[in-house]
């Protein structure tokens, strides 16, 4: 059976994991799934967002999948967090911008999977958590670098080194939530962020988010560099004066991304 369920809307994917009787864990099956629609979104053009939720108001996705964990051997985890390390950043460097609808539960490799996205969105019943101390492990998907840069290394120490989970507005108030939605409403408030995300250019769009991803961490003079490199890059596309023209004509644009 599949490990999620699409709702491709002209440009825009729903890709909701459909396992809500194990709290949308990630299973090896549900990973190798999820890594094969990350490739088909970022080798091609028609996709320019996708919005990652979870089945039921139960979980946004519970981690790993520790039932199945428990009869993995070393060698098996060990490729397991690899699969997931790569899908992870795969998500981030695609042209797509990822949005996590986040409804419910986000524990462990859940967090860490919203983490990878670009914009996370969250309803009030929202819990958020890095617990893998817990477990006698620590966080193996990015989870430790992720948020540290995220919410900074204070704050990453207070979350990790703790275990605790937190609610949905503590999340927004430290920046690891863009947006708060009301209950109900979470599908439809992402949509509406990534329809305002999709009117404009692609390829601006898709420049302009590689740009802060690969300036964070750098100096200030390289980072500005890197932008400006990115920015004469746009100069040369059909976009630009499209965007240029659609202004002087008062008329909406019409990007073609390219």
């Amino acid at each position: 059976m599949p490990e999620f369920k699409v709702d491709a809307r002209g440009a825009i994917e729903i890709w909701t994991i459909d396992g809500a009787d194990r709290r949308n864990a990630i299973s090896r099956a549900m990973l190798q799934e999820l890594s094969g629609m990350v490739t088909r979104v970022s080798t091609g053009r028609a996709v320019r967002a996708v919005i990652i939720t979870g089945a039921g108001d139960k979980a946004f996705c519970a981690g790993a999948d520790l039932k199945e964990r428990a009869g993995m051997s070393e060698a098996e985890v060990r490729a397991f967090l690899d699969g997931l390390r790569q899908t992870l950043r795969a998500i981030e460097k695609s042209d797509c911008v990822f949005i996590a609808a986040i409804n419910g539960a986000a524990l462990g490799g859940g967090t860490e999977l919203s983490l990878a996205c670009d914009l996370r969105v969250a309803v009030p019943a929202t819990e958020l958590g890095l617990t893998e101390v817990r477990l006698g492990i620590i966080p193996g998907g990015g989870g430790t670098q992720r948020l540290s840069r995220l919410v900074g290394p204070g704050r990453a120490k207070d979350l990790i080194l703790t275990g605790r989970r937190i609610n949905a507005a503590e999340a927004f108030s430290i920046g690891l939530v863009n947006r708060l939605a009301p209950e109900g409403h979470l599908v439809e408030t992402s949509f509406s962020l990534a329809e305002a995300i999709v009117a404009n250019a692609p390829i601006a769009v898709s420049t302009a988010k590689h740009a802060i991803d690969e300036g964070t961490g750098l100096e200030l003079d390289d980072a500005l560099a890197l932008e400006l490199r990115k920015y004469e890059d746009i100069l040369q596309t059909e976009d630009r004066l499209e965007g240029l023209r659609s202004f002087a004509e008062k008329r909406p644009p019409v990007y073609k991304g390219r």
